[in-house]
């Protein structure tokens, strides 16, 4: 739309009062249905505040361990959690790392999350938080597995030898 240039007492009188009538709509509009639009508000707010939701314990064996010949030293005071708590505390000369530096020069919080990052999850967590922990829990170091198999052979192996319209197994076919 392009502006216009020459605009007279007549044209400036019309977008003065079309402008006066929709600040009049407006207002009545909110006159009329703003107590409406607040009461709605309120109730979608009180609709999205957190969910608590309760603390999972770890599930204890229904008999208790027999208990060993040999005598066991007592376990350290960073391993003893409160029951509420999801994860063992963590040991104090790690939490020291928070206190020394700045995250800008990779001390201070940086270093710490690094450092809590090395720990594997059960020297971390009381028990898995979510169905993901499932499946690495206790899983231990991956191992690499070396080829040792040539180039050559994989190559051979990958395409089929008796042409692209072989007779399928009936095991592969969907049914």
């Amino acid at each position: 739309m392009l502006r216009q240039l020459n605009m007279d007492t007549v044209q400036q009188n019309f977008w003065k009062e079309d402008l006066l009538r929709e600040k009049m709509l407006r207002c009545e509009w909110y006159r009329k249905y703003g107590s409406m639009v607040k009461a709605k508000q309120k109730a979608k707010a009180a609709a999205h505040l957190p969910l608590k939701l309760p603390t999972l314990y770890p599930k204890t064996p229904l008999s208790p361990p027999a208990p060993k010949a040999v005598p066991r030293r007592a376990p350290s005071p960073a391993l003893k959690a409160p029951i509420e708590s999801e994860m063992y505390p963590v040991l104090p000369a790690t939490r020291a790392l928070l206190y020394e530096g700045i995250s800008h020069d990779f001390q201070g919080r940086y270093n710490y999350l690094n450092t809590r990052k090395l720990d594997i999850p059960e020297m971390r967590y009381l028990f898995p938080i979510t169905s993901n922990f499932t499946y690495g829990w206790q899983l231990g170091p991956p191992v690499k597995k070396e080829l040792v198999s040539c180039k050559m052979c994989r190559i051979e192996s990958f395409f089929r030898k008796n042409g692209a319209f072989e007779l399928l197994d009936p095991r592969d076919l969907a049914l």
